[in-house]
């Protein structure tokens, strides 16, 4: 066979998320697409917003030398200058131009991150629950997973974190709000997390990274606040992404940011903006970058995503599933009513409902539920999703 070993044996466990929206395609096809009811990809469906189709228009207007051509690896200096004045607006930090890095996407920063970070057979910790690639981003540069357990309520258990940390161990990363859950990590459990590593560090004496992953920040409900890791820990790193806060996951959009007192500041810089390039990036979209400049605080309009969550809740809740209401991002993570996860999501199909199990997330006896889709879809599912689960008890 042609193919590496190593990816013939990454295909076979390749993402349940994808495979699930395949069968979607699929369904539609027999039935038609509005007899199907596809929960599995996290393709935001709300509108951009208004400010965003402006400022497109404008760009696109403007006579600019070199408009689609190349830029800076790090990305265009006035773009990173406008991501550190948000970020030193929200944190007081004393962030510029020169610890931001524009990148594809958060997908794509967490890759030039680790890429950046790690030697062969370092660890690097994820918690469970976790979003499907991690694995896959941290073995493409020889690193080794080590998996954390978080608690009932799917909040970190630091404790937990302590015991998996190891004399290997390179970095951690979390993801608040969460894919699958929808957990937002409160102030005191990040608080607790950046004391626990300081400690660590002064003892090993040498850094643990931790690198947050934030597509997903400024979708929260509730008067939920997303607390910043670049307050409580110095040796931290953000991969961001416009893809949910603006809805654009094609454009792949989004940028790095590093704690301006991280460990070697500039070597690590310098090493982002390298591992851009050699990692074929090259530089983030030049367009989008020149857009997004002025749009800093320009957020879709997160009171149409809640609606959609309580719309989806209100209607488990009457049918008796259980599950832990979600805080923030688009997603609900639901206790499967049978301890194997697989053959529930397989009772959905019947229904026509497609959800992604939770072992494809590292948490059996769950699934999640993709609520960014139209209201109707997640109106007319109700009865299907009643039927399957009275069905199996």
């Amino acid at each position: 066979m042609a193919i590496s070993k190593k990816i013939r044996a990454s295909i076979s466990q390749s993402s349940l998320i994808r495979k699930m929206f395949e069968e979607g395609i699929a369904l539609k096809k027999k039935y038609g697409a509005d007899c199907v009811y596809d929960f599995s990809l996290g393709n935001p469906n709300v509108d951009h917003p208004e400010a965003f189709k402006k400022e497109l228009i404008r760009v696109a207007d403007q006579e600019i030398t070199l408009k689609h051509g190349y830029t800076p690896n790090a990305g265009y200096p006035e773009t990173r200058q406008a991501v550190a004045k948000k970020i030193c607006g929200t944190t007081g930090l004393p962030m510029t131009a020169d610890h931001i890095v524009m990148s594809c996407g958060a997908g794509g920063a967490l890759n030039v991150i680790l890429k950046s970070l790690l030697d062969p057979g370092d660890e690097v910790i994820i918690m469970k629950p976790f979003f499907v690639e991690y694995p896959f981003y941290i073995e493409n540069y020889n690193g080794v997973v080590k998996y954390a357990p978080t608690r009932k309520d799917f909040s970190l258990d630091i404790n937990t974190i302590s015991k998996t940390i190891t004399r290997k161990t390179k970095a951690i990363i979390i993801n608040s709000p969460n894919n699958p859950t929808g957990k937002v990590y409160s102030r005191k459990n990040i608080a607790d997390l950046a004391r626990m590593l300081k400690k660590l560090e002064r003892i090993r004496k040498k850094p643990i990274y931790l690198i947050s992953d934030e597509p997903y920040a400024e979708i929260v409900y509730d008067d939920v606040t997303v607390p910043s890791i670049l307050k409580a820990y110095e040796n931290s790193i953000i991969a961001y992404s416009y893809s949910k806060t603006l809805s654009l996951p094609g454009e792949r959009i989004g940028y790095i940011a590093v704690h301006p007192k991280i460990h070697d500041a500039d070597g690590l810089v310098n090493a982002l903006i390298l591992c851009t390039r050699i990692l074929g990036f090259v530089n983030a979209p030049a367009l989008m970058q020149r857009i997004v400049a002025n749009l800093q605080n320009v957020t879709v309009d997160v009171a149409v995503y809640q609606r959609k969550r309580d719309l989806l809740c209100g209607g488990l809740n009457r049918a008796g599933y259980r599950y832990l209401k979600p805080e923030g991002a688009f997603y609900l993570f639901v206790k499967s009513p049978i301890p194997d996860d697989m053959a529930f999501v397989g009772e959905l199909l019947k229904h026509n409902i497609l959800v992604v199990p939770g072992s494809g997330f590292g948490c059996p006896g769950y699934f999640r539920i993709a609520y960014c889709v139209d209201d109707q879809t997640i109106v007319n599912s109700l009865q299907g999703f009643a039927q399957a689960l009275a069905e199996c008890r």
